[in-house]
């Protein structure tokens, strides 16, 4: 088993997720909840986004291949991906997207669904996680004892979500506004620096298929 690529499979997936960021908008979206539905609610869209991620880890590399998109020109966008959502931390849009994805839940589905939408999907297995997922597995070159690693990442990541939630109002009284921005911003800079990376490698590695 590769632990550097389980260390960068780590911060890869914990930058993309954000749990502490998700504090805020579980508050937001539990506040009429009793402790007992917090409890289970949590539980569920951990579930529920878990299941996402490792089953885009497991089959989103052949789904692609179906598709004819190859990993290179995957890498790319993804990357590019990852850098508008680094953008967004960065100048604080996404904490504004995704409560608007939270206010769209509390009006349309009136509360029933809320571990599933917004919380598991798109707050938590989200596009930006998704593309991650796929290119940390792809990275993994088909080493099973990397993908299980990956996966115990991904359980480890998103497991992280639940004492989050738990401690929601906790975690954002200690951070406060000034804590989040400066949180938000600092992951936003190293999911920056991760997304032009991987761009950079998929550029190289796309050039590399075709003859000279």
């Amino acid at each position: 088993m590769d632990f550097e690529f389980l260390k960068t499979a780590f911060l890869t997936m914990f930058v993309a997720i954000d749990p502490p960021g998700l504090a805020p908008i579980f508050i937001s979206l539990t506040a009429h909840m009793a402790l007992r539905e917090r409890k289970s609610t949590a539980l569920w869209a951990v579930l529920i986004a878990f299941c996402i991620l490792a089953a885009s880890a497991l089959i989103g590399k052949d789904l692609l291949g179906a598709l004819g998109i190859g990993i290179p020109a995957f890498r790319i966008a993804g990357g590019l991906l990852l850098f508008s959502i680094a953008v967004e931390m960065v100048f604080e849009h996404r904490e504004q997207r995704r409560s608007q994805n939270a206010e769209t839940a509390v009006v349309h589905d009136h509360h029933k669904s809320i571990a599933a939408f917004p919380l598991a999907m798109p707050l938590m297995a989200g596009p930006g996680a998704i593309t991650a997922t796929i290119l940390q597995a792809s990275n993994a070159h088909e080493h099973w004892l990397n993908m299980v690693g990956l996966i115990g990442v991904l359980a480890v990541v998103v497991g992280s979500c639940i004492p989050v939630f738990l401690m929601a109002n906790r975690i954002d009284k200690f951070l406060g506004v000034s804590g989040r921005v400066i949180l938000s911003r600092l992951l936003g800079v190293l999911l920056a620096a991760m997304a032009v990376q991987i761009v950079g490698d998929g550029i190289f590695a796309f050039m590399a298929t075709y003859p000279r």
